[in-house]
């Protein structure tokens, strides 16, 4: 596995906390994203000190992910959403993680610019208790089809967005390879992409949370990558595999030959 690789426990979206844990230790995955979600179903503290245990052993956990997002047009629903992102602060610490990943939550019916407003208000606390303890955010930016987690849906909004809270981003290959100026964009924003998730994407495909395997669809992804390097990022690429030929294929299969994928692009750039 490249040192600079990681695989999103969303890459094995139906498998517990348990379940990944073995999955990752069979598969010589050494450097891994966890699931908030997973990790909640299994029990907070229970589920902590399961993977401080793996991480005792070899494991490296890059970032939390998966938290659920604020509905930014409902207040009275913030502090719980405010809670359950300490817990994760509090696990990312623990864990060693360097950044928690959010989407930034429905907003209907409010304005684009109203749900940025209300997303600052909802996450302020929160960002001063991260900031405390060391930890980062980062808003990734998702498709437009999914207006259910996020109003984000480009990385030029959610570089604006993140410079105006102070936290990062989380570049979402599948989401943004097709966006006007990108290479503009990476340069020029460099300094806030803290992780960036790498998949597939093909053509014609009229459904959202349909990725594939680097290489088994369209997105330039070595071309991409490579503007990343050139703009000097040097964080983690991280694999976030989800949807029907994913699990069709047998996670077993699908995420080791998305593994040796990314190995070999990012052997291609030189690192």
């Amino acid at each position: 596995m490249h040192p600079r690789a990681c695989v999103s426990a969303i890459s094995t979206f139906r498998l517990s906390l348990a379940d990944d844990l073995a999955f990752w230790q069979a598969h010589g995955l050494t450097t891994v994203g966890l699931s908030v979600a997973k990790l909640e179903a299994y029990g907070w503290e229970a589920g902590t000190g399961l993977v401080v245990d793996a991480v005792g052993l070899g494991l490296q956990v890059v970032d939390l992910i998966g938290l659920g997002p604020f509905h930014l047009a409902d207040p009275r629903r913030w502090e719980a959403q405010r809670d359950r992102l300490v817990r994760s602060i509090d696990t990312a610490v623990a864990v060693g993680a360097r950044c928690i990943v959010f989407t930034s939550g429905p907003f209907a019916p409010l304005t684009w610019e109203e749900a940025a407003d209300a997303l600052e208000q909802a996450l302020t606390p929160v960002l001063h208790e991260a900031r405390a303890r060391g930890v980062d955010f980062a808003i990734e930016h998702t498709n437009s089809l999914r207006v259910d987690v996020g109003f984000v849906h480009t990385l030029r909004d959610a570089v604006d967005l993140a410079r105006r809270l102070d936290t990062g981003v989380c570049m979402e290959l599948n989401a943004c390879w097709a966006e006007r100026g990108l290479a503009t964009t990476i340069r020029g924003n460099v300094d806030v992409i803290r992780l960036v998730q790498v998949s597939d994407f093909k053509v014609g495909t009229v459904a959202s949370s349909q990725r594939l395997v680097p290489g088994d669809g369209d997105i330039p992804t070595l071309r991409i990558l490579r503007e990343l390097v050139d703009a000097g990022y040097g964080g983690f690429f991280e694999l976030e595999l989800i949807g029907d030929a994913i699990v069709n294929e047998g996670y077993d299969v699908a995420v080791p030959r998305a593994v040796d994928a990314l190995d070999g692009i990012l052997r291609a750039l030189g690192l």
